[in-house]
């Protein structure tokens, strides 16, 4: 019988910025979140006193994670993947000494996972930095915040060292060539040289983060996170298939210099005929040969890609330009639903980076409509779950090295792209509009029961494919 690992960890995953809420609370400063309230692709607003946004109370995770904890232990969760405000920790970003409050924070949050044996899965930097760092200094343009990112990095890893032993880097670091300003705190406008220097500062960051967590924490493991961007050539005419490789090259080039140390021979034919000539010193270079132990990516939706894309309709969804394969469904928003991509895609990492992997993000956003008995019959979101995680066992059979799953959003939250609650993906519905009104009760939808019995099972209760 296909089975999952004993040892697999099963869970859920979250962001600070879209659930905490709090959003000054406690001497917590402003973040790129912060100034985005539309979401990734909204225009930077200035904040002045009196003004609201809807992830400023987002879900209210900050009062209410222990109310949640309880839940996803009800689930059977191992594991949960947050993520670190930064700005709860160094407000601006350039502060000598971190806030106290803001680590004090996070120890009753993995103190609350420890007391219902949930692994905590963290995440440095998810979608946010600090406004102060973007104001003063020009983001990740800067060499600078390597330094004040690596400060930060260092000052959580000694504070949490005995309580958390899985860490993550920078969320789907892949995806500031597509939305800079929340990638890298550069404005939309950034030439691709410009943009390409920040990610270079963000991947010694994360190079130097890695380094300090073997230093400071020696039986943790710490990964890197990619937005797992799989696209197909959308005929079999070989230029088309050599387009798509490049596609695919685009934001594998993330993982190749976070894993292997160095960049490509093929980024730098790249970079010579794009005239980009990036500031990489020597110490740069034996930094980054300090690699992760693992590989993470989100994994929603996959896409094609063609020589000739003009002869072809695109559309913009979760985050980057694909034009749409002809053989997949959409989602209500878009999103191309492919479970058999995953598998694919957890072949090709495995064989490409042969370290072990984890899925920390999948999951579909839907409009979820409560029943007259306010019950929430969401078995849309059961068969995209269930044919994911089907192909996820037979990546395990093709002999994929896999640590876990968590899904994104186990609880409803604000997304990212939009802004939106209305574009749901929890198990658990939160009672709140995109205009913020609610009471944000949580109840439990037909997909909670249904992945507590997948986690109760270890998988042995997901059914073939008819």
């Amino acid at each position: 019988m296909k089975t999952f690992p004993d040892d697999f960890l099963w869970g859920g995953a979250v962001a600070a910025n879209q659930v905490e809420g709090a959003y000054l609370e406690e001497g917590k400063g402003l973040s790129t979140s912060d100034v985005q309230p539309q979401g990734v692709f909204g225009p930077v607003v200035e904040r002045v006193p009196g003004d609201s946004g809807i992830k400023d109370v987002a879900i209210d995770f900050y009062h209410r994670y222990p109310e949640d904890i309880k839940l996803f232990a009800e689930m059977g969760f191992s594991c949960l993947r947050v993520s670190i405000a930064w700005t709860r920790i160094f407000p601006n970003g350039d502060e000598q000494q971190p806030n106290e409050a803001g680590l004090a924070f996070y120890d009753r949050l993995f103190d609350e996972l420890a007391a219902h044996n949930i692994t905590p899965l963290v995440t440095l930097s998810h979608y946010e930095m600090p406004w102060g760092l973007v104001k003063q200094y020009g983001g990740w343009g800067s060499r600078q915040t390597i330094g004040f990112f690596e400060r930060y990095a260092r000052t959580v890893f000694a504070r949490y060292k005995e309580k958390v032993k899985l860490w993550l880097t920078f969320n789907e670091i892949n995806m500031s060539l597509h939305a800079p300003m929340t990638g890298v705190g550069l404005p939309e406008t950034s030439s691709k040289g410009e943009v390409y220097q920040a990610i270079h500062h963000q991947l010694v960051a994360s190079a130097l983060a890695v380094k300090a967590c073997h230093e400071i924490i020696p039986d943790a493991k710490i990964g890197d996170m990619l937005l797992g961007g799989v696209r197909y050539p959308i005929t079999c005419k070989p230029e088309d298939v050599l387009k798509a490789q490049s596609a695919n090259r685009e934001w594998l080039f993330f993982g190749d210099v976070q894993a292997r140390g160095a960049y490509p021979a093929w980024i730098q034919r790249f970079f010579r005929e794009n005239d980009i000539a990036l500031n990489v010193t020597t110490q740069d270079a034996a930094d980054l040969k300090e690699t992760v132990d693992f590989i993470s990516f989100s994994y929603y939706m996959s896409g094609c890609a063609a020589a000739q894309p003009a002869l072809y309709q695109s559309s913009r969804a979760n985050i980057m330009r694909m034009i749409p394969n002809p053989h997949l469904q959409s989602s209500e928003w878009g999103w191309q639903i492919d479970p058999q991509g995953l598998r694919f895609l957890l072949n090709e990492l495995h064989d490409r980076y042969q370290k072990p992997l984890f899925i920390v993000e999948n999951g579909l956003g839907a409009k979820d409509v409560p029943a007259e008995d306010c019950s929430i019959q969401d078995d849309y979101r059961i068969q995209y779950l269930q044919a994911h995680l089907v192909q996820v066992r037979e990546a395990i059979e093709d002999g994929v090295e896999l640590l876990g799953y968590t899904s994104w959003g186990p609880i409803d939250l604000v997304s990212a792209g939009t802004a939106q609650m209305s574009k749901r993906y929890g198990f658990i519905y939160v009672d709140r509009d995109d205009e913020g009104n609610g009471t944000l009760e949580r109840r439990r939808k037909k997909s909670f029961f249904w992945y507590r019995d997948v986690i109760g099972s270890n998988g042995a209760s997901l059914h073939d494919p008819v």
